[in-house]
């Protein structure tokens, strides 16, 4: 067993991210994971992530306000509890268009 305190979860950057604080939960730099890696972002208004890609699936699900999210060609209101696959590869942008901060968690696989 891991436990990682939400007080102790390492901060990370990540390219194409702006206005956005993100926590490591599990995974990485937080602990042992074999499959995957959890994390937790609170995105300002405003704030979000430019349309890109990368080979790992990843699921983001909403805990606290409201994200747009888009491939490209669709784009959807995520609300409270709304959750979301982008599959490897798949093109993906995320802003935050309220005037609240929104938080994701994001589970993504490790590549």
């Amino acid at each position: 067993m891991h436990v990682t305190r939400i007080a102790e979860a390492p901060a990370y950057q990540a390219p194409g991210h702006s206005q956005m604080t993100m926590l490591r939960l599990q995974g990485k730099e937080a602990g042992p994971a074999d499959t995957m890696w959890l994390a937790l972002s609170t995105i300002q208004p405003g704030g979000g992530i430019t349309l890109s890609s990368s080979g790992a699936e990843k699921f983001y699900v909403v805990v606290e306000g409201e994200v747009e999210i888009s491939n490209g060609t669709e784009t959807h209101l995520l609300r409270l509890h709304d959750s979301c696959r982008i599959a490897p590869d798949e093109p993906r942008q995320i802003r935050n268009t309220g005037s609240h901060p929104a938080r994701l968690l994001l589970a993504m696989a490790l590549t």
